[in-house]
């Protein structure tokens, strides 16, 4: 089980986690909403549960609920930037089909 994060992602959270002045890394999940039934989350972690599953990339922890895991397991996580737009994109191998508007997806 792994989940990764890019050299360029592992830059923007920590740059983003030392402007903040707290937080261990990033927690990654999915939820069930949209078309096609899930949906990524992702939010900055200010500490580590119990249960999570913690991956280290270039420095940077990420915290997964099992739960989540099996949905997650392999993806890479990049930050891009293109044309005016910026933000993560999830490289995910499990993902079987996403929604026309691009919010959701099913594995």
């Amino acid at each position: 089980m792994s989940i990764t994060l890019t050299e360029s992602a592992a830059s923007h959270v920590s740059k983003y986690l030392s402007q903040r002045g707290k937080g261990v890394g990033v927690r990654l999940g999915v939820k069930t909403t949209g078309c096609s039934g899930l949906a990524y989350k992702l939010e900055y972690a200010d500490a580590v549960a119990p249960e999570d599953e913690v991956f280290e990339s270039h420095g940077v922890k990420v915290l997964v609920d099992p739960q989540s895991l099996s949905y997650l397991d392999g993806t890479e996580l990049d930050f891009v930037r293109e044309g005016l737009q910026q933000g993560f994109k999830f490289s995910n191998p499990n993902e079987r089909d996403r929604c026309g508007c691009g919010e959701s997806f099913r594995v």
